[in-house]
């Protein structure tokens, strides 16, 4: 269990997962409250195992902030929050990802500890996590931009809060899933 929690970026994305699902409906904010104890919850969780990661602190991060605009601006005020919170939650996850790529990659994270080994594979590791992460960056900006499409043409609704962002974040998953061994195999030097 332990393993998985560390190594899973799912955790790390339950928060958001819960958001997105109730997201744009009503008092959207009181889902946000309960979304940062679960974040604070699992950046203290990942504390103990010895490593923060910079998803989880961006996730317990923006979610208070949602949390504490919500009860400062009001229940008339806070209309556009409830109906931009896809937008707004995929935005900042896209500028994550894509800041992220200055420093490390957020999906290098999540790697096991003993993937780079040879000189070789570290540069293919770095690779491979540049690659991920830029392609997450991809995914979660384009989910931003069906939010607002969502807003501006409530018409759209079914396919641009639903079907498209499902059908890409499952496709992302699968490419995270088989990327890595293939960038793996194809930097391996030829032994033969």
């Amino acid at each position: 269990m332990e393993a998985w929690f560390e190594r899973s970026p799912f955790v790390g994305f339950l928060p958001w997962i819960i958001y997105w699902v109730v997201a744009d409906g009503p008092s959207t904010w009181m889902f946000g409250a309960v979304c940062a104890v679960l974040a604070v919850l699992i950046m203290g969780v990942s504390a103990g195992f010895g490593e923060l990661r910079l998803l989880d602190i961006v996730t317990a991060v923006f979610f208070t902030g949602v949390t504490v605009v919500a009860v400062v601006v009001g229940a008339q005020d806070r209309d556009w929050m409830d109906s931009h919170a896809t937008a707004l939650s995929s935005g900042v996850l896209a500028v994550m990802a894509l800041g992220s790529l200055a420093f490390e990659p957020f999906t290098a994270q999540y790697a096991p500890p003993s993937a780079p080994r040879d000189e070789w594979e570290e540069m293919a590791f770095r690779r491979t996590n540049q690659v991920l992460t830029l392609m997450w960056a991809l995914v979660f900006a384009l989910i931003a931009v069906l939010g607002y499409v969502a807003v501006a043409s409530p018409e759209t609704v079914h396919w641009t809060k639903a079907v498209i962002p499902v059908v890409v974040i499952v496709g992302a998953v699968g490419m995270t899933q088989i990327y890595p061994r293939q960038a793996r195999d194809k930097a391996r030097p030829d032994t033969a």
